[in-house]
């Protein structure tokens, strides 16, 4: 019997953004904590975004596409990261909606070859005054367009 090797990730789209594991991200049997996990994806996210002039800086009404929630969440843990050191975010948008999106991700050693962790996130644009569902502004959708995963 024999096996064969999985695909190679493809990264013809999305974006893959550095990481770094610290020692004290792991937990007492020496693996990355679970709670790690999203936070880091959330921390790529963060500097993609800034990247586009999007970001968060201590005024909600003037943060725009930045004042949003997180509906959903799901990851799945693929294979544990045992030591710290550089690795990646693998970024990309499933779904881009009037005021919703669904971005989906991948926690991958830093060539995006090896998979530890996958998963999807629901974010929600929200109006600053009301906290409802607000479209998101045009720029914001122009530079999500780049980062939709093609139809499979």
């Amino acid at each position: 019997m024999t096996t064969e090797a999985p695909a190679a990730p493809d990264l013809s789209y999305g974006r893959l953004v550095p990481v770094a594991v610290h020692f004290d991200d792991l937990d007492a049997l020496g693996l990355l904590h679970n709670a790690r996990y999203p936070l880091l994806v959330e921390r790529a996210w963060s500097q993609l975004w800034h990247g586009h002039g999007f970001r968060f800086e201590s005024d909600w009404t003037a943060a725009g596409d930045a004042c949003n929630a997180v509906r959903e969440l799901r990851i799945t843990y693929d294979a544990p990261v045992t030591r710290p050191g550089e690795y990646a975010v693998h970024l990309w948008l499933d779904r881009l909606g009037t005021t919703g999106l669904t971005y989906g991700f991948r926690f991958c050693s830093a060539d995006g070859a090896l998979t530890y962790a996958s998963g999807s996130r629901v974010l929600v644009r929200l109006d600053a005054a009301t906290l409802r569902p607000a479209p998101w502004s045009e720029g914001f959708r122009r530079a999500g367009r780049a980062l939709l995963r093609p139809a499979r």
